[in-house]
């Protein structure tokens, strides 16, 4: 045979699901995009077309629903967890399961208070607003033995406007971006952490705990750093992750750099001083693209720079 079978995987992807919990008048949502991705004793399928071992990704999306209904949503970790452990062990032929979840979030709008002239404004607990752009990340894995639990965030867009600098690097004759003492430091925050959680005899995260706590020490870090690059700056976000929170061993970042340039206002007599409060261009490409990786000492690196993959 001139050629054999690589890597496979199959599975339903970008499930939409949306499950509204009533807590009497109060109502809370989880909002999910699932997709999942099954491997295993698969090479009939691919050499004779046996589907003797397919289990349908039209089954795999019917589970997603069926499951936010029969366990609720408490996580994305939680919930993409039921799933894994479900299709590994319903069906020998699938070996490992990856689920890999966005969630978007809401908040709860603020209604007037209860002296409104709008009857019933202070008993609304069930209307919502989407929170941002930002977007909770989880990639759970399960082969039947171990868990890889990869949770994060993306899109989240920050910006300092001072107490950044770019100066001191290495120049060539292509060289002509000038040297920065006082500039805007905007990103938009992809990043990845995974938990040393990998086995059911241990105890497991408080999902939802860890996620607003690595989320609030993100922030913070990039809040406090007066940066001499981003790359000093990602490095002090996922060291305040890992320092912080000793359930997380690894991070990951993706930070776009985005330009912000002083435009020229010299000739129409106008000065344009950082000082002073200055007018910028934001450029959106090309940009620079500041990766790496945060480990705890000692650990091995888990988390692959691309995820595409089982």
């Amino acid at each position: 045979m001139p050629t054999i079978l690589g890597q496979n995987q199959y599975g339903k992807a970008e499930n939409r699901v949306v499950k509204i919990t009533r807590d009497g008048a109060t109502h809370h949502i989880k909002d999910l995009n699932v997709s999942v991705a099954l491997s295993g004793d698969m090479d009939d399928v691919h050499y004779s077309g046996s589907n003797a071992h397919v289990l349908p990704t039209d089954t795999t999306k019917n589970t997603v629903f069926a499951f936010a209904k029969e366990h609720g949503i408490e996580s994305a970790e939680q919930f993409g967890i039921h799933l894994a452990r479900h299709f590994v062990t319903s069906q020998e032929p699938i070996k490992t399961a990856r689920i890999r979840i966005e969630e978007y979030a809401w908040e709860r709008i603020a209604t007037s208070d209860g002296n409104s002239h709008f009857i019933g404004a202070d008993e609304v607990r069930h209307s919502f607003v989407r929170k941002g752009q930002e977007l909770r990340t989880a990639q759970i894995t399960y082969d039947g033995e171990r868990w890889e639990v990869i949770s994060g965030l993306k899109d989240l867009t920050v910006l300092n406007s001072t107490n950044s600098e770019f100066w001191g690097y290495a120049k060539d004759k292509y060289t002509t971006l000038k040297e920065a003492y006082d500039r805007i430091l905007a990103t938009d925050v992809s990043a990845k952490w995974r938990y040393n959680w990998t086995d059911d005899e241990q105890r497991m995260p408080n999902w939802e705990k860890s996620y607003r706590q690595a989320r609030t020490h993100m922030l913070e870090a990039f809040a406090e750093t007066y940066s001499l690059s981003l790359q000093q700056t990602l490095y002090q976000m996922g060291s305040r992750i890992i320092n912080s929170r000793s359930e997380i061993d690894e991070i990951r970042f993706s930070l776009p750099n985005n330009h912000h340039f002083l435009v020229d206002l010299e000739p129409f007599g106008l000065k344009n001083d950082t000082a002073d409060g200055a007018v910028y261009f934001a450029a959106d490409r090309p940009y620079g693209l500041i990766e790496a990786t945060v480990l705890r000492d000692g650990v091995e690196p888990g988390i692959p720079v691309d995820l595409t993959n089982l």
